[in-house]
């Protein structure tokens, strides 16, 4: 079971972005996401998608995110 509460994928944006992730470019709902510590990351979720606790723990796995960070 993880930690991670669900929330909106524009939270999620918003606390990656707070966390130093730009937006490279954007194409519909795909976003690619570059920050200079992390490989580049590719965020494909519209803005008023619900981001269930499993796919949240994946994100942060991959970006250095924090549950404090939300």
């Amino acid at each position: 079971m993880s930690n991670w509460p669900a929330s909106k994928a524009r939270r999620v944006l918003a606390a990656l972005e707070r966390a130093g992730w730009q937006v490279k470019r954007q194409r519909g709902s795909h976003r690619l996401l570059i920050h200079p510590n992390h490989p580049d990351y590719e965020f494909a979720f519209h803005d008023q998608d619900e981001i269930g606790p499993k796919m949240l723990a994946r994100i942060a796995k991959k970006t250095g995110l924090k549950l404090v960070d939300l």
